[in-house]
């Protein structure tokens, strides 16, 4: 029960933290959507950002925060708090050293990573992007130091504060980058865009510092240490190395999809961009805060040799995470364009654009919670130093994903949607065949309590779709002819419509789930209202 009570407390405050972060993420891109609109200007923007955060998911928040944050669990619990904190400083100062040798190359080489990444763009297209690229190189650098502190104040149980730090870059890049952008183009052209590219980094420094003060509170102080022979060391660098290699087998399907969609005009790359921001609204809700919480709690039981508590957390966190995104999956597949038409067309953005976007998001959900439990799941293994078989299921899905798009954009000539349908499936199949593996070596995995979640919270999630669809479609005939705030009105009463009706569906079904995450809620609602 204490660790039931840990993992749901914790998941709800880096829940709604990263719901804050979300929605300024979503903030950050209506705003890019209205002042630039959902075409060539945009498109090369987004893959611009796209090639230095490919290297924020691969290293900062990726292998290294992973292998940092398992390594310096374990040197806290045998050898103290000394010894993890030097640690600490010696793998910040190899990032700090590496990561900046990359940037000045990343710098140097951007026309021919753009080139790869963008084939299909024209000369002043791709000459934008490359301008774009340059200045916003250093970000990564910013990000990887914030991720290694944000692992270890995760490492420390401290997780609202490093989950609130992405809500400082939007802000920052909000900000900060429309500021430069009207000092650089009262109209915003392109020049305009090279100031949200100095946002982007104004973002990223905000986002690092506002996590410090809370780090000196743990008693730790950065000081360079160039010692890299550490056995600890080596050892976050023998996690990183298969994690690394996974985690780039989906950074390689990113790529591949960029290529794809630029052989595709203007658009497809921007539209592509947005429906995935909004899948990640759930996505960053639940399955991040899970993974989150779940990575150094999967940890403790690992080294603890306490194997029926870590098949226990490991199989809830999943149930949770198939809870939550279910009916996400069925209210963004019923409501795409409702909801993309409410928060983006205005300024530049057009109602085709809106099409295309919402045409994306539907495919994008079909694998949200593949999506979400897969990032519980791959923790799991690496908590049970079993990194190699992510990194070889991995492979198999840079192949499958390569397939996928060719016989859905090209073949069935489904374009863009073809592009999301496909990562859709890739991750549901890498949780599937995960899953399998993992449930072999832990034995019972508690799969008959997950296929009876799963069969009620979907049918709960068909009746809010219905009632999502019979109000989509008693109002459709109207619905251009709205003004934008009573389609705002309408989208808020048919959500939460649906919510009330899959709430009902499913306390009516006894999900036992459902009961621990409102008892977990209602407890919090009640310290807020007790008296001080």
């Amino acid at each position: 029960m204490a660790s039931e009570k840990l993992n749901t407390r914790a998941a709800g405050i880096v829940g709604i933290a990263v719901l804050c972060s979300r929605v300024l993420g979503l903030a950050r891109e209506q705003v890019f959507a209205a002042l630039f609109g959902g075409g060539l200007l945009l498109d090369a923007f987004t893959v611009a950002f796209r090639i230095p955060n490919l290297l924020r998911d691969l290293f900062a928040e990726g292998a290294l925060s992973t292998a940092f944050v398992t390594t310096f669990s374990r040197t806290f619990q045998q050898d103290g708090a000394a010894q993890a904190f030097r640690l600490a400083s010696r793998v910040a100062t190899l990032a700090i050293v590496a990561i900046s040798a990359i940037t000045i190359l990343g710098i140097l080489f951007a026309p021919q990573l753009v080139g790869v990444l963008a084939p299909g763009f024209d000369a002043s297209k791709a000459a934008l992007t490359v301008t774009l690229t340059r200045i916003m190189w250093p970000f990564i650098l910013l990000v990887s130091v914030s991720a290694l502190v944000m692992g270890l104040l995760n490492a420390r149980n401290v997780f609202g504060i490093p989950a609130m730090a992405s809500s400082f870059f939007n802000l920052g890049s909000i900000v900060g980058g429309v500021a430069v952008g009207w000092w650089l183009d009262p109209y915003f052209g392109p020049r305009g865009l090279m100031g949200m590219a100095v946002g982007t980094l104004i973002g990223g420094a905000m986002q690092l510092g506002m996590q410090l003060p809370a780090l000196r509170r743990l008693g730790y102080v950065f000081r360079p240490e160039f010692t890299w022979r550490d056995p600890r060391v080596r050892e976050v660098l023998r996690l990183m190395g298969p994690s690394v290699i996974a985690g780039a087998s989906t950074q390689v399907n990113v790529m591949i999809n960029s290529v794809f969609a630029s052989e595709l005009g203007n658009g497809p790359p921007s539209w592509l961009s947005i429906a995935f921001r909004l899948m990640q609204l759930p996505l960053g809700v639940f399955g991040v805060a899970l993974s989150t919480v779940a990575l150094p709690l999967l940890a403790r039981l690992a080294a603890a040799g306490n194997e029926d508590g870590f098949r226990s957390e490991l199989a809830r966190g999943i149930r949770l995470a198939f809870l939550m995104t279910i009916p996400s999956t069925m209210g963004l597949i019923v409501l795409a364009e409702p909801i993309i038409s409410v928060l983006y067309q205005h300024g530049r953005f057009t109602a085709e654009q809106t099409h295309g976007a919402a045409g994306a998001l539907q495919y994008y959900a079909l694998g949200l919670a593949g999506y979400a439990s897969l990032k519980v799941l791959v923790n799991a293994f690496y908590a049970l130093d079993m990194r190699r078989t992510p990194m070889f299921v991995s492979f198999a899905a840079v192949g499958l994903n390569l397939l996928l798009n060719g016989l859905f954009t090209w073949h069935l000539h489904w374009g863009h949607r073809g592009l999301a349908f496909s990562t859709a499936c890739v991750a549901s199949t890498n949780f599937l065949v995960l899953f399998v593996l993992m449930r072999r070596r832990l034995g019972s995995f508690e799969s008959g309590a997950l296929l009876s979640l799963a069969l009620k919270v979907s049918a709960g999630s068909a009746a809010m779709a219905l009632v999502c669809l019979a109000s989509s479609h008693w109002l459709v005939p109207g619905w251009a002819a709205l003004k934008p705030g009573l389609r705002a009105l309408w989208l808020a009463v048919t959500v939460c419509a649906g919510a009330l009706v899959f709430l009902g569906c499913t306390s009516v079904l006894r999900v036992p789930e459902l009961a621990v995450v409102t008892s977990a809620f209602m407890r919090r609602l009640r310290r807020r209202k007790a008296p001080q």
